[in-house]
């Protein structure tokens, strides 16, 4: 499975990712993996709870961005480094630098806390 050759969902969504629009990201990514029944679906579920969690820390939900961000991790981890032409091991490196200030605390949130633009990870492709 490649990026550019399965569905045109997969680089919207990245698009939609990199663009900042978690919601519709998501919403992308949920139509395609709604479809699928092979290991795929697990990563796509991942990618789905990667957007989620920017979405709610941009919104300031943080115990939601917390919660999705151990979920993307989850089910990521068995396709790092890259799966579906995704630099999948960059996206989470990228993710938790993203969410440093938030993971560091152990109970409670931090007043103030927020989404740094700066910091907002976006989705690479591998080179091939």
């Amino acid at each position: 499975m490649t990026v550019d050759s399965i569905d045109p969902r997969i680089p919207e969504g990245i698009r939609l990712f990199n663009a900042g629009e978690f919601f519709a990201c998501h919403d992308v990514f949920e139509d395609f993996w709604s479809e699928l029944l092979g290991p795929e679906k697990q990563f796509f579920q991942g990618m789905i709870h990667a957007a989620v969690c920017l979405f709610h820390f941009e919104g300031g939900n943080l115990s939601g961005a917390r919660k999705m961000y151990s979920s993307f991790c989850v089910y990521v981890s068995d396709f790092s480094p890259e799966f579906c032409g995704i630099d999948v091991a960059r996206l989470q490196q990228d993710m938790e630098f993203c969410l440093e200030e938030l993971l560091a605390v152990s109970s409670g949130y931090p007043h103030g806390l927020q989404l740094k633009p700066e910091r907002i990870p976006v989705i690479h492709n591998t080179d091939r």
